[in-house]
This record gives structure tokens, C-alpha cells and sequence, in this order.
């Protein structure tokens, strides 16, 4: 078996070199990746070479969001057979700490997680991940929709942390990749009006499709008038922020309702930021924030198998393995028109 890997060693660099094919321990199997998704972390290492303190050092391998097919079990792994096809789950928590033992394994501080430096990620050809983190995809979900499991999962925390329900109207600011999972997953907890706010016109038009009830082009309309329009002076029960620009994180507040919900997802750049505190005081705003996802992959799996939520919609652009560097220059170059790329191994 031949396990070529996709490197960068500096920002907008990339190159392809063979490495060793990893041996499962006891509770691991080793899988051969056949779908990796391109997030927006995987752009920001390769455009900026870091992510805050994340900073890539030496060769670094990009790639969480994969699905493939196991094709070796360590001795202790029950569950999982050579042949099955499954989602990996890209972080492996440690189990002990307070809290993975309350169940918000995502907020483990010693989680190891693909591509977060210094752990290297999954755009390679075989990796071994623990068996208990590989989840087992219904034969009508493909491989590719696989891949697409992990972002959506993330759309479905943020609702979650938002409390969408029967009946809420709810504004998603974004519509790249995680604000559509946001606006896929509303959708399927029931809420009646959904707006979406970006500023390309292409992305809102995907929006349209995917089950948006109204989207504004914040680039010609004013957001604040548009969304006074839909919902009157009441304002909407649940703001989700995915863009993570510091403009569209101050408006959530004075987009929410009396008492709503503001939940922030996308992460901006500088951390120093300024807010409106006088309307979250105001209107007793309840502020949640999201950290990835936990306990939701056999959840999203289930909501894909059948058919309340179709993640291949969200897909614009695939490309092969060996041209990864064109596919995340495209993600760069191509903006507006790129919802979510996905590379076949």
C-alpha cells in the first residue's frame, strides 16, 4: 500500500510525499481516506500559515472533515470490520478530564484533533484513528456526504446552543459552508422563517435553494431595514453569527428579539472586539457560543440517511488528490463563488 501525504511547509505551499502506512493499535483501525473536505481552518493555515496561537511549523498536513473505508482492525476493536465505510470524527478527547466526563468532550483541553498544530491532519491516503471515533455510514450515504458530516455537525451545535424550535424565526449571518449546515439544520428542527445575510450573491443564491425563506445581500441592502421588513419592529428569536467578521458580530444583538438568542459561531481574526453590551442588557439577550460539536455525528448520519437534511447541495467545486494546491487556491481565488470544496483521494 502506497500512502501519499499532502504537505505544506510554508503559507501557499504544497507539495506530495509518500510516508510510512500507519499500524492500528488495540482500539484503533486504519482507514483509507477517500473524501476531505476543505474548511475554512484548512484556508487560513494554508493562506496565513497560522490561526491565533496555531501556528504551522515544519511540514504540515491539512484535512479533518474525512470519511473512507477501514481496511485493518487493532485486536481489541469489536464494532468495525475491514470493508465498512465510515465518518471519522477528527478529535480524540482524552476521557478523564471534568469535561469529557460531563459529556462536553469538546471543551477537553488535551484533545488531539486533525490538522491543529502540532497534530497533523487527514489529507493523506491512510490514517489510524480510534475505532470508537469512526462512525459507520447507512449504504445510501455516500462517502462524499461523509466528509460533509463534520461541518455539518457544527450547524447542528449551533442550533442546538441556540434552542431553534417549532415555529422560531431565525437570521444566519454567512452562508458559507457552516452558515448553510446552520440554515440546513433550522430548517430540519422546525423553524418557520429562516433569513440569511451574506454578501455575494452567489452564495445567497444557494441559500434559496437549500430552503431559505429570505436572503439579503448585505454588499446592496441595508440589513437592519430588510430584516424589519420580515420580522416588523419584534425582531428575530435566534441570531447565528458564522462569518465571523467583527462587523456582522455586532449586529447580532440589535437583530435579536426581546429575551432571543445570540449565538456566535464564527471566529474572528482579532479578539479584541467591540460589542454592543447595552443591547444584550437591554433586551436580557441570552449569549451562547460554539466550540466545534460533541455527542452529534450519529445524529447528523441519521438526519443525511434519511433525507431531513442533504448535505450534497452544499458542495460547488471537487477536485482530485493530486491537485490539492489548485483546489485551495481556488478556495482563495474563488471566493465568492465556493461554498464548500471537496477533494477525492
Amino acid at each position: 500500500m502506497k500512502n501519499e501525504t499532502v504537505y505544506m511547509k510554508e503559507a501557499g505551499t504544497m507539495f506530495i510525499r509518500e510516508i510510512e502506512v500507519p499500524e492500528p493499535k488495540e482500539n484503533e483501525v486504519l482507514v483509507n481516506i477517500k473524501y476531505c473536505g476543505i474548511c475554512g481552518s484548512d484556508v487560513h493555515y494554508y493562506d496565513n500559515g497560522r490561526i491565533g496561537d496555531y501556528i504551522v511549523e515544519g511540514d504540515f498536513t491539512l484535512g479533518h472533515e474525512v470519511a473512507g473505508e477501514v481496511v485493518k482492525t487493532g485486536s481489541g476493536v469489536k464494532n468495525l470490520k475491514p470493508g465498512d465505510r465510515v465518518a471519522l470524527e477528527p478529535g480524540i478527547p482524552c476521557g478523564k478530564c471534568e469535561f469529557c466526563k460531563q459529556g462536553k468532550y469538546n471543551l477537553c483541553p488535551d484533545v488531539i484533533f486533525f490538522a491543529t498544530p502540532p497534530v497533523q491532519g487527514a489529507l493523506q491516503n491512510y490514517v489510524v484513528h480510534p475505532a470508537d471515533m469512526c462512525f459507520l455510514l447507512p449504504d445510501n450515504v455516500s462517502m462524499e456526504e461523509g466528509a460533509l458530516v463534520e461541518p455539518l455537525c457544527v450547524g447542528l451545535h449551533a442550533c442546538r446552543q441556540g434552542n431553534v424550535q417549532l415555529g422560531d424565526s431565525v437570521v444566519i449571518l454567512g452562508a458559507g459552508c457552516i452558515g448553510l449546515a446552520a440554515l440546513l439544520s433550522a430548517k430540519a428542527m422546525g423553524a418557520s422563517k429562516v433569513v440569511v445575510v451574506d454578501l455575494f450573491e452567489k452564495r445567497l443564491e444557494f441559500a434559496k435553494e437549500m430552503g431559505a425563506d429570505h436572503c439579503v445581500n448585505a454588499a446592496k441592502e441595508d440589513v437592519f431595514e430588510e430584516c424589519r421588513k420580515i420580522f416588523g419592529s419584534r425582531g428575530a428569536d435566534i441570531v447565528i453569527e458564522t462569518a465571523g467578521s467583527p462587523k456582522t458580530i455586532y449586529q447580532t444583538p440589535m437583530l435579536a428579539r426581546q429575551g432571543g438568542t445570540v449565538v456566535l459561531v464564527g471566529i474572528a481574526v482579532n479578539n479584541d472586539l467591540t460589542y454592543n453590551f447595552g443591547q444584550v442588557m437591554s433586551k436580557e439577550l441570552t449569549i451562547k457560543s460554539v466550540f466545534r460539536y460533541r455527542n452529534l455525528y450519529p445524529v447528523a448520519i441519521a438526519a443525511i440517511a434519511d433525507g431531513s437534511i442533504d448535505v450534497k447541495k452544499m458542495i460547488t467545486h471537487r477536485f482530485l488528490f493530486h491537485d490539492a494546491k489548485k483546489a485551495f487556491d481556488t478556495v482563495i481565488s474563488d471566493a465568492q463563488n465556493v461554498v464548500k470544496a471537496v477533494i477525492e483521494l
